[in-house]
């Protein structure tokens, strides 16, 4: 955990392993598989990169939503996702069920300029089932299925810490959820 995490909540990203670590206190973690972009890591503006480095999650968007709620633009559309859906908009990015909005803590790397992870909207949302996880196939978010995107987002603050990395897990960290 980092000194700066007031709110005892880290999330570590593992580009190389299309993994996601949830860690809370007493030494809590859990594991989930999740999908980064096709295009791998980097952080300007418009390469549809996932951005490394620190960040925080700013905001926390659709609590109450129900699972397969599809989001424009970070509202509900009134939508539920389904394969007719999906048929009739087979071009459409899917944003579903929750969303945990990331901003960059550092300048020149994620925040500010052309790298601004927050005004790039990089998130963590849901996706359609049907989309496989630990293979990197989103436009620079992390996608994640809706079970588990439920299960981060109640275990998640605003303000938590999240670590985007190129690297895999540290060895502590998938030692400590087993």
């Amino acid at each position: 955990m980092h000194a700066w995490c007031p709110t005892g909540v880290e999330l570590q990203v593992s580009l190389a392993e299309q993994r996601l670590a949830w860690l809370g206190e007493s030494g809590r973690c859990r594991l989930y598989a999740i999908s980064t972009a096709l295009n791998g890591p980097g952080e300007v503006q418009g390469s549809g990169c996932t951005p490394r480095g620190l960040h925080r999650v700013r905001l926390k968007i659709g609590a109450d939503a129900a699972p397969g709620c599809v989001f424009r633009a970070r509202r509900p559309t009134g939508e539920r996702y389904s394969p007719a859906l999906a048929a009739q908009y087979p071009e459409r990015d899917w944003i579903l069920t929750r969303i945990l909005w990331l901003t960059g803590l550092e300048p020149g790397r994620n925040r500010g300029g052309q790298c601004d992870t927050l005004r790039r909207f990089i998130y963590i949302h849901g996706c359609p089932e049907t989309e496989p996880m630990g293979v990197p196939r989103s436009h620079g978010c992390i996608r994640m299925h809706d079970a588990d995107l439920i299960e981060l987002f109640d275990l998640t603050p605003p303000g938590a810490l999240v670590r985007i990395s190129s690297e895999p897990l540290p060895a502590a960290v998938t030692q400590a959820a087993g």
